[in-house]
């Protein structure tokens, strides 16, 4: 299972910048999509998830600001970052928990690489 992230790059605060996802590979399902960001000297952090037929979860810090959405027939999570800030500066990291067929039923977490976001005038 491979996950690919893109998306990323240099915007100024207030901007816009929309992240994408695709899990592929033997994926029987997956039951949560989801991102996480780093930045420099910091601990890994959840931004968004998003159950499959659940509601999805944001941090407190990128509520009103961040949308989490997916396309469960491509298997792809979105990340829609709206009024961004310079505390936002991070790499961003793509999560799925999947099943890789039907005979074993155990959800395995797959990362993506990380695609970079940088917030700054």
């Amino acid at each position: 299972v491979q996950l690919q992230a893109s998306g990323g790059g240099l915007v100024q605060p207030g901007g816009s910048l929309r992240l994408s996802c695709a899990a592929s590979g033997s994926i029987f399902s997956i039951n949560v999509m989801g991102w996480y960001r780093q930045a420099p000297g910091k601990q890994r952090e959840m931004v968004a998830d998003s159950t499959t037929g659940g509601s999805p979860n944001y941090a407190d810090s990128v509520k009103g600001r961040f949308t989490i959405s997916r396309d469960n027939a491509k298997n792809t999570v979105y990340l829609q970052m709206d009024s961004l800030k310079p505390e936002d500066t991070a790499v961003y990291y793509c999560k799925a928990g999947v099943r890789k067929n039907r005979y074993d039923s155990r959800y395995m977490d797959y990362w993506g690489k990380g695609t970079l976001v940088t917030v700054s005038s």
